[in-house]
């Protein structure tokens, strides 16, 4: 049987060391060299905790003794919990931010593609709260008596990864942060009634890029058109309109006014587009699809670590929140490598379990042999045939 290293070594290969380096020696390269802990270090004792779901640094701690045997192919050696507080603390959180935007790119090179037959790229946007303790984390200020965050993110339907996401004070408006997306031309961006401005929208079809939302009530137009529409698919209307009254001036250009009624529910909603080229009921779906936005809000608030966290200062409550998602791209990254069927729960659980044992990581979900093996690089990709 051949030797092969622990699954938890395995996992973090996932993430090219490489570039790990050129990120940290090209833009945040310390001022003196850690002694000893590293950030490297500092990542994996943070993803660690992020999959094993550790609450304390002192849990934390006492199992990197229990496992010290195991942490030499880690690239990480024993830690201390005043020397993890204090690297969280101090050591800068956007390191990390970068480190995701890198690990996107990287993941969503290989995602699968989304279910709409379109070409155009797919993304939802929105915002969820993250409640914090005000008397520990003074900085987070949202109410009278409560602290809190705002994690903004914009979804990629291919693979469902994050693109985007930006931290900020709880009571920073949605659409300021929406105002500072940058998307590829072409692409679509589905977002609820919250965004509607006329004026960001306007922004939007000028730089080509195609959005659909909710239309708020009480809004003035003008119908210009009204194409017919197949009821027996939902839909009660499909118009071509433009705004009257202030609005108009915020945004002068012809809209699509979509109406559909969910045969399930009875409810009937208004839909607001600056397509034309697609069906009215392909709208009504993409706009459905904006709910995968908020499975991946409820999905990280359960299985990953950002409603506690092991410190109260604001970096290091942003580094463990970056460490929470880079996480989850390194799991979607292996499930597209991997091509497993599985859900990204089902991986996280299985990796739980099986961290420190020396089994293949490409053997995991198969049912086969397990024998344990340390495939180089050109075996892993034919390896992926067989899963």
């Amino acid at each position: 049987m051949a030797h092969c290293n622990t699954i938890f070594h395995q996992v973090l290969r996932l993430l090219d060391r490489h570039d790990f380096r050129k990120i940290e020696q090209d833009r945040f390269r310390p001022k003196r060299k850690c002694r000893t802990l590293s950030r490297w270090g500092q990542f994996v004792v943070m993803m660690f905790a992020q999959i094993t779901g550790r609450s304390s640094l002192r849990e934390i701690v006492q199992q990197f003794e229990f496992h010290a045997t195991k942490l030499y192919h880690l690239g990480v050696d024993l830690v201390k919990r005043t020397t993890l507080a204090d690297a969280n603390s101090k050591r800068p959180a956007a390191f990390f931010e970068a480190l995701f935007e890198h690990q996107y790119a990287k993941c969503a090179a290989i995602a699968p593609r989304k279910k709409f037959r379109f070409k155009n790229k797919l993304y939802s946007f929105d915002s969820t709260v993250i409640d914090l303790c005000l008397s520990l984390f003074p900085w987070a200020k949202f109410r009278t008596t409560k602290g809190a965050i705002k994690l903004h993110t914009l979804v990629d339907h291919d693979g469902y990864i994050p693109a985007f996401i930006e931290i900020t004070a709880a009571k920073v408006a949605d659409l300021t942060v929406a105002k500072l997306l940058t998307l590829p031309a072409f692409s679509i961006v589905v977002v609820d009634r919250a965004y509607v401005d006329f004026a960001w929208l306007y922004k939007l079809t000028q730089s080509n890029i195609f959005f659909v939302t909710r239309m708020k009530r009480g809004i003035k137009t003008r119908v210009v058109k009204r194409d017919p529409v197949l009821i027996a698919k939902g839909l009660t209307s499909d118009q071509t309109i433009e705004l009257t009254g202030p609005k108009g001036k915020d945004c002068p250009t012809q809209l699509r006014r979509v109406g559909y009624r969910d045969g399930e529910t009875g409810q009937h909603y208004v839909f607001l587009t600056n397509i034309f080229h697609l069906s009215a009921r392909t709208i009504a779906d993409i706009y459905r699809e904006r709910w995968k936005v908020e499975l991946f809000f409820k999905w990280i608030k359960q299985h990953l670590k950002i409603k506690s966290f092991l410190g109260t200062s604001r970096n290091a409550v942003m580094t463990q929140i970056w460490i929470a998602i880079i996480t989850l791209l390194l799991l979607a990254y292996y499930k597209f490598r991997a091509k497993l069927g599985h859900s990204l729960s089902q991986i996280l659980k299985l990796l739980q379990l099986n961290l420190f044992s020396r089994r293949n990581i490409w053997h995991l979900f198969d049912p086969g042999p397990t024998e344990c093996m340390m495939p180089n690089r050109d075996q892993l990709l034919m390896n992926f045939g067989h899963l």
